[in-house]
């Protein structure tokens, strides 16, 4: 299996975290779901952040995660997550792209109209987010923003779009979801 290589919604990902993170208490527990080549992670530990775990469904990725020294769990989506286990924040680059003939990829397509995963994801990421804690999501225009708000407002969340880059075929958002209280 392909590990998913930093592409452009990667690297907005990680200057969004840098610049989210610069404040933050260096203490915070923190879930990279979907960390894929560790990107996300590696920023996290670059900037002093410890209390890592990365997830993956791709037992390549969790093979290379392990290398690079991250706490790493084989999980799809929270299914291996301990229940018990809480976290300040999880990160979350999704795939985002609805499904075609031609991609039909674990680590691009988000279902058939590409926000499936990321309303699955939400769903489960409920149990396991601290009092205050948060997510960072990415999503793309072409995962229906309006369905995934719609979904993420029904389900308890309050969401803010902290950042967005247009590219040349799409437009990036960066949203920072919490259980309103």
């Amino acid at each position: 299996m392909e590990i998913y290589e930093p592409k452009e919604d990667s690297y907005f990902l990680s200057e969004t975290i840098k610049d989210y993170l610069k404040d933050k208490l260096k203490y915070i527990k923190i879930l990279d779901m979907g960390s894929g080549s560790g990107i996300q992670a590696e920023t996290c530990r670059n900037l002093g952040f410890k209390d890592i775990i990365s997830a993956d469904i791709n037992p390549d990725a969790i093979k290379l995660l392990k290398q690079m020294g991250f706490r790493s769990v084989h999980s799809n989506l929270f299914s291996k997550i301990n229940k018990n286990k809480r976290f300040d924040l999880i990160i979350f680059n999704p795939p985002y792209l609805p499904e075609d003939k031609y991609d039909r990829k674990k680590d691009t397509t988000g279902g058939k109209k590409g926000f499936e995963i990321i309303l699955k994801f939400l769903k489960q990421a409920k149990s396991h987010l601290n009092k205050k804690g948060e997510i960072l999501l990415l999503i793309s225009s072409f995962s229906s923003p309006e369905i995934i708000k719609k979904e993420a407002l029904g389900l308890g969340y309050s969401m803010i779009q902290i950042a967005s880059k247009k590219l040349f075929f799409e437009e990036l958002f960066v949203y920072e979801l919490s259980l309103k209280e």
